[in-house]
């Protein structure tokens, strides 16, 4: 799958969050600016929108956080629906304070955005203790709202995407604490639509063992004789059962050829072998 360049048709993405959120953002990295986006409150709505093949033409889903760690629900929702992954973002998480314009930081009493945004940029905050936090959904809405009300005392904490859409100043840049904050996403169609990706070389799968004494270290021993690279293993509760475990892994390789022997070896080794996507790698920007 290509990216999508101007005189292609515009894609519509389902995202998690409002316009000018960060998953727009993701969207329009990957698929163009011109990108329709279709709002959704939770992640489950974005995998049932792009399970829906006439609601939209994929889905963008944040999986994980330089900071926070991996969203679990979502892998979850990945092993329940028919969806793969074909693409993926990593995005870097820049968190500037905005107002409508003509604001000044001195007018400003009342900041609001999403919990994790605030946590986020608690040590600036913190500089401002006659500023009042407010706790909302979404960072964008939170931008949303200070722009629909033209309040000169309120600002929210968003990016730069939302600034921009509702014509708000940032009015004070990179306030957040942590500057090497970054959240991967993961670009989703329906199974049926996703197509062979040129130039692959990141391929997404569950695994489950045995659980016998050394079948894991057995798995992870095939994965290294291959000479791929495991670039992440989270483990995940298999329901219905006592403390036992599935593993969700990331792996990058040099060619097709390498992947697929090394999946054919692995399903000897396990119980089952569940491929979720085989994608080209995602660069940190």
């Amino acid at each position: 799958m290509k990216k999508a360049t101007n005189d292609a048709a515009p894609q519509h993405i389902a995202i998690q969050g409002y316009e000018g959120s960060f998953h727009q953002e993701a969207a329009r990295r990957f698929f163009g600016k011109q990108t329709v986006v279709i709002p959704c409150d939770t992640f489950r709505q974005v995998i049932q929108h792009t399970i829906n093949r006439s609601e939209a033409n994929g889905g963008m889903m944040a999986i994980e956080n330089s900071i926070a760690g991996s969203i679990l629900p979502n892998y979850t929702l990945l092993q329940k629906h028919p969806v793969k992954i074909v693409g993926e973002v990593y995005l870097h998480i820049k968190q500037h304070l905005l107002a409508n314009k003509g604001v000044k930081l001195e007018d400003i009493k009342e900041v609001q955005s999403h919990p994790m945004a605030i946590l986020q940029c608690m040590e600036y905050l913190e500089t401002q203790p006659q500023l009042k936090l407010m706790e909302t959904e979404d960072t964008a809405l939170s931008a949303k709202h200070v722009a629909q009300r033209k309040s000169k005392y309120q600002a929210a904490i968003a990016g730069k995407l939302a600034a921009e859409l509702y014509n708000l100043d940032i009015l004070v840049p990179n306030i957040h604490t942590q500057k090497n904050n970054y959240t991967r996403f993961l670009v989703l169609k329906h199974e049926k639509d996703a197509q062979p990706v040129e130039g692959a070389d990141k391929a997404s799968l569950k695994f489950h063992t045995d659980h016998s004494r050394g079948s894991l270290a057995k798995a992870l021993a095939i994965i290294a004789d291959a000479g791929i690279n495991l670039s992440k293993l989270q483990s995940m509760p298999i329901p219905g059962t006592e403390f036992m475990y599935s593993f969700y892994a990331d792996m990058e390789f040099g060619d097709l050829n390498q992947l697929n022997k090394m999946l054919k070896k692995l399903e000897k080794a396990t119980e089952s072998v569940t491929l979720f996507g085989i994608y080209k790698n995602g660069k940190l920007s």
